[in-house]
């Protein structure tokens, strides 16, 4: 008898304890059995039947008399809430911090001051253009929401993906957002800003070219949830016993390292698969690897920021690690998924404005208006101010206070007295514990006015082009000339290029080039000139972050009848110990019989595995196997992908004619494919993979890199 390697077994089916009859006019019925549970409705009666409305006769009109019915529609109808505005397909999940490096010094916050306190916490990531239904793969900022149950009440940090953002000040914030989003008279693009909207806006508005680099980069395709960086963007303050303010920004890095798609790939993933982040965080973290991320602080005075080139209250500005090192002061890990999407995910209200004592804000314009909106819109959406009751807002910390009634009040104050000062009883503020707002003064003139230290729109983004290696530069330019092919007014396309020009001479010239454009454009007016004295920063590029590990990362083995065993067998303890994972893909989903007489499982069908889902594949098949899968288009895709999207590929001697037929030549196989005769050779295909993407392999076949690697003009 043939032995089997395959999926786990864990996952049967649960007994149930129901009886299924049919009924009197032949409709089935679920009838509870001694350990079942009762169908009720939502007064707790029980329901008799749940699959006939109530009627005249068996063909006459239906009766409200049926009041299992008409509540069971009612709550149908009523079950959505509004989306959020922004930030609208998220993906929540629980999670503890722990702090090992206090902050005593220069807060009174206990979560930032007691170490080895275990602290609860919930985030929510998320994109930003696009719907709730929306794929997790468009190019977009991923929110990265945390909300921390701490001893003294919520903290919400509320950060992206990036450290920077649009625009300087609150008010352009709905300006933005309707620009970005789909077009009001057509309903489309969805999820994208490919569009004119989105680019003339930016045109006129200089401040927003740092965050156009940042977007146009690789960062905003990430290759999981799991791989990305988190910033807190605007600057806040720790506040100590006496009073004493310090700046800080928060920054959180990713065990894993960081790590993302190519756009081709990421196009043809969202077709693949919508939802790949949310099943890649799902997966991680019910399979016991959850993901963790150091928490980290740039901390500064007031002599700092008045030395510093830019304004910190500016959040189009970053402070580079270089400067002010990172300092990490605790981990985070991500280990348990929500018990139900709606109640927690769907329903989780972040809020800037929510600190504990300790921590504080700073007059920044941006920071200063997303405090005043993000309450306001948590009544629209959760339609009372009780919107604290709910299970996953609900602070851990006891709550004491008495404001009453509204919608959904889940507690109300006890006692006579519903107001304070009151002589009866009842909670009182408390000047030692309580939260106390640094006393900052401040004078001037009321005016509606934008700083002079904002003004420098071009300086840090030239700072974080210059900071890319050359394949990331590339992706930059591309991602450009993509977004504005799609602009249909020319005029946009060359005003964007005005800009970039005062960003890099050769970005500019590429994406020109890239556009067809007739000349090039003239440089388009800046307030302040761009400063070039400012050095390359590491911490800003991807790629000079690299690991150098697979751990984490998914192999997608493609295998057919006949294949060699051994092989297939040293691949998958090569991937265990690399702390990875693998998915097997055969021509039917039934798995493939190896040469040994092994059945092995599959976990996709060659049709619903393309190489697109994995970061490596290895090709383990037979000389009938490969054959067979020549003829195949979607087997010669899995192969043409995985080369054009610069992956690593390792392959049995008799994967060769898929290989060929794939369109990679013998002249073309560099050392990103990596023959597999034994252990060894599987050994040293695992550690390339290391490196995630031979990114050379692209260099010399994608059509731009020839304007790309041409020299600028002087």
């Amino acid at each position: 008898m043939a032995k089997t390697i395959g999926k786990d077994e864990g996952a049967t089916a649960q007994a149930r304890s129901f009886e299924t009859v049919i009924g009197s006019g032949g409709e089935t019925h679920q009838i509870a059995g001694a350990d079942g549970e009762v169908l009720t409705t939502q007064q707790g009666v029980p329901v008799a039947d749940d699959q006939n409305h109530l009627k005249v006769g068996e063909r006459g009109p239906a009766l409200l008399e049926d009041f299992h019915f008409r509540e069971k529609i009612f709550h149908f109808d009523h079950e959505r809430i509004p989306e959020r505005v922004v930030h609208a397909r998220g993906f929540g999940v629980h999670g503890s911090f722990t702090l090992t490096e206090s902050l005593g010094d220069v807060t009174t916050a206990k979560i930032l001051t007691e170490v080895g306190e275990k602290t609860p916490m919930f985030v929510r990531f998320s994109t930003v253009a696009g719907n709730k239904g929306s794929a997790d793969l468009a190019r977009d900022v991923r929110g990265f929401a945390m909300k921390f149950y701490t001893k003294e009440g919520n903290w919400d940090l509320v950060g992206n993906n990036i450290p920077v953002f649009f625009i300087q000040d609150a008010i352009k914030f709905p300006d933005l957002i309707h620009a970005a989003k789909q077009e009001p008279d057509r309903g489309f693009p969805q999820a994208q800003t490919a569009h004119d909207n989105f680019w003339d806006f930016i045109s006129l508005t200089p401040e927003s070219m740092h965050m156009v680099m940042w977007i146009m980069s690789d960062r905003t395709i990430p290759r999981s949830l799991r791989m990305i960086e988190g910033f807190g963007v605007h600057t806040f303050r720790l506040i100590d016993a006496k009073g004493k303010g310090t700046y800080v920004k928060f920054i959180w890095k990713p065990k894993l390292g960081l790590q993302s798609v190519l756009w081709n790939e990421a196009v043809k993933i969202n077709g693949a698969d919508p939802d790949f982040h949310r099943r890649d965080l799902w997966d991680a973290i019910t399979m016991g690897t959850p993901p963790e991320w150091e928490l980290g602080v740039q901390l500064f005075d007031d002599d700092f920021a008045d030395a510093f080139d830019f304004d910190v209250l500016d959040a189009t500005k970053l402070i580079p690690e270089e400067q002010i090192p990172v300092r990490i002061i605790g981990t985070f890990v991500l280990d348990r998924v929500v018990d139900n999407f709606f109640a927690e995910t769907e329903q989780v209200a972040f809020c800037t404005q929510n600190v504990v004592p300790g921590i504080g804000f700073t007059n920044d314009p941006l920071l200063q208006g997303r405090n005043f909106s993000y309450l306001d819109t948590q009544l629209k959406r959760l339609g009372s101010p009780n919107f604290t009751h709910i299970p996953i807002n609900a602070p851990h910390a006891p709550v004491a206070n008495f404001q009453q009634d509204g919608h959904m009040a889940m507690r109300n104050p006890k006692g006579r007295a519903n107001y304070e000062p009151n002589s009866w009883d009842g909670p009182r503020e408390s000047p030692t514990t309580g939260y106390k707002h640094f006393a900052a003064e401040e004078t001037g003139r009321k005016a509606q006015v934008r700083s002079p230290s904002f003004a420098d729109h071009y300086s840090q983004a030239r700072q974080f082009f210059i900071s890319q290696t050359d394949i990331e530069q590339k992706h930059i330019g591309d991602a450009l000339v993509f977004e504005l092919s799609k602009v249909e007014r020319v005029d946009i396309r060359e005003a964007i290029v005005g800009h970039l020009r005062n960003i890099d001479g050769k970005l500019a010239q590429t994406v020109a080039a890239g556009l067809g454009l007739k000349a090039l454009p003239k440089a388009a007016k800046a307030a302040v000139q761009t400063r070039t004295d400012l050095p390359a920063s590491d911490a800003l590029s991807i790629a000079k972050q690299a690991k150098h590990s697979f751990e984490g990362r998914k192999l997608g083995i493609l295998v057919s009848d006949g294949a060699d065993a051994a092989i297939v067998t040293a691949l998958i303890d090569a991937v265990g110990k690399a702390k990875a994972v693998y998915e097997v893909i055969t021509p039917k989903v039934a798995g493939a019989t190896l040469d040994d007489g092994t059945l092995l499982e599959a976990k996709q069908k060659i049709d619903g595995g393309p190489s697109i889902l994995y970061d490596a594949v290895a090709l383990v098949l037979s000389a009938d196997g490969a054959a067979m899968l020549s003829k195949d288009k979607t087997a010669k895709d899995f192969v043409a992908d995985a080369f054009g999207h610069s992956k690593f590929i390792g392959y049995t001697a008799d994967a060769l004619p898929l290989i060929d037929r794939a369109g990679i030549a013998k002249e073309d196989m560099d050392e990103g494919l990596i023959a597999l005769g034994g252990k060894p050779d599987v050994a040293r295909f695992l550690k390339a993979c290391g490196e995630a993407r031979l990114w050379a392999r692209e260099l010399s076949t994608d059509l731009d890199a020839a304007a790309f690697l041409a020299p600028a003009d002087a």
